[in-house]
């Protein structure tokens, strides 16, 4: 069995929607094939949700009527034909009929990521219609039934697969199913979901309950690249990635892969393919166990970066206090991307900001606090075992008169860092891209 993920793009257009039902049914092995809401949804959604959070209510109800409209239009061109076309006006008015009620309760935390769940149950839902009305045996799973997180906001992946394969089991004979991506129950068996661009985490979670041979995810592009091609002057498509390369570019930037897919299936040893809807033929970037022998595979930005630095004599041979100074920051729930030490002090990276000014006011009773914001993670993803000399003079070399502010190696032998104010941030790539990577017409 595979897993096929779908992202919005690929399922943007009815067009697009019926392409996809082409690349699900091109063989005959079986399939599960989770999707994203269709592209500009989820956007919406999350506009409607600001808009019910100030109490506009007059402005969520525009916003509803006009997603309507839309999605009007999307079910008529999709379903060909009076009776499966009446099929898809019911869906939608069920649908949105959850909104305009929605908008009229109080607005909470719950109420907001049932707003969100609309997406990935619309589309679902038409797209399995539209494969009945091919003639195409399909079942949907709902991922409301089976996906779940725990009071950690991590997957119970035990119960996923239990559920799952309860679900399956009462379908025998089919070959085709189809499910949300991003949606979930938590702990409460509330709805929720595990964050913009959770589809790709999705399929990863269930590729590893059903032990699929592959997990392909399809996007509008053709693999993972070395580099950001909407900002660097030339690029190339990574044929293969190991999982832990994979798992770094995605973490520190790479777009086209959520951050937590390559978890799953690397504890399950399931081969991942990033694949390209608008060019099924090209052949991708496969991600997997195997390492390729070379120093330097590819380059990641990561934006909106906050620095912080502690100075205190009192670190000075004190057992405990870098316990003390990541205490603050679990308490506030706020990952550290980089660090680096002195006898002295401590430099440390965050991306998430929202409880920045708790932070600073706890850690300013360990020492001097100083904070620089509008900053790029530069991450340089490849093989890179302190054994293998001349690696980082070679990135350094390339940036020679860049101003760094952090660099971090030797936490994994994958991954290179650098930290660089975001006026640098283009400047870099391009000349670590030309610096580093041959090129053909080189």
């Amino acid at each position: 069995m595979k897993v096929l993920k779908f992202g919005g793009t690929s399922v943007g257009s009815p067009e697009r929607m019926h392409r996809v039902a082409e690349l699900a049914t091109q063989s005959a092995e079986p399939k599960i094939v989770v999707l994203s809401a269709v592209s500009g949804t989820t956007n919406t959604l999350v506009q409607i949700g600001k808009a019910l959070q100030m109490q506009q209510i007059a402005e969520a109800d525009r916003l509803v009527t006009d997603l309507r409209k839309q999605y009007d239009k999307f079910y008529q061109k999709l379903l060909v034909g009076e009776e499966v076309q009446k099929e898809g006006e019911v869906i939608v008015a069920a649908h949105f009929e959850v909104l305009s009620n929605i908008t009229q309760e109080p607005f909470n935390a719950d109420v907001e990521k049932e707003i969100l769940a609309q997406g990935e149950l619309l589309s679902t839902k038409l797209f399995t219609t539209y494969l009945k009305s091919q003639g195409i045996p399909a079942v949907l799973l709902p991922a409301l039934e089976f996906m779940r997180i725990d009071a950690n906001q991590e997957p119970d992946e035990v119960f996923i697969q239990e559920r799952l394969s309860a679900l399956m089991d009462q379908h025998p004979d089919t070959q085709l199913f189809v499910s949300q991506g991003y949606i979930c129950l938590n702990s409460q068996n509330r709805i929720d979901n595990l964050q913009r661009g959770g589809s790709d985490y999705t399929a990863s979670l269930i590729g590893a309950a059903v032990r699929a041979e592959e997990i392909q995810i399809w996007t509008d592009i053709d693999g993972m690249h070395n580099n950001d091609p909407r900002i660097v002057k030339r690029t190339f498509r990574i044929d293969r990635l190991s999982f832990d390369e994979a798992a770094e570019l995605a973490y520190f930037g790479a777009k086209i892969l959520h951050p937590f897919t390559v978890r799953p299936a690397q504890r399950a040893n399931i081969p991942v393919r990033l694949l390209n809807t608008m060019q099924p033929d090209a052949p991708g970037t496969l991600i997997s166990d195997h390492q390729e022998d070379r120093p330097i595979t590819a380059i990641a930005a990561k934006d909106g970066i906050t620095a912080i630095k502690i100075k205190s004599s009192r670190m000075l041979l004190a057992y405990g206090f870098l316990r003390k100074v990541f205490e603050v920051f679990e308490k506030y729930k706020t990952s550290i991307d980089l660090i680096t030490t002195s006898e002295v002090g401590i430099s440390l990276t965050i991306d998430d900001q929202q409880y920045l000014t708790s932070i600073l006011q706890e850690l300013k009773t360990y020492g001097e606090v100083e904070v620089d914001s509008n900053h790029t993670i530069v991450c340089v993803v490849g093989n890179m075992p302190f054994q293998k000399v001349g690696v980082l003079k070679k990135i350094v070399d390339a940036i020679d008169d860049i101003p760094i502010r952090m660099l971090s190696y030797g936490g994994s032998r994958f991954n290179i860092s650098l930290l660089v104010d975001n006026r640098y941030k283009v400047e870099t790539l391009n000349r670590l891209n030309e610096h580093i990577f041959t090129f053909p017409d080189q």
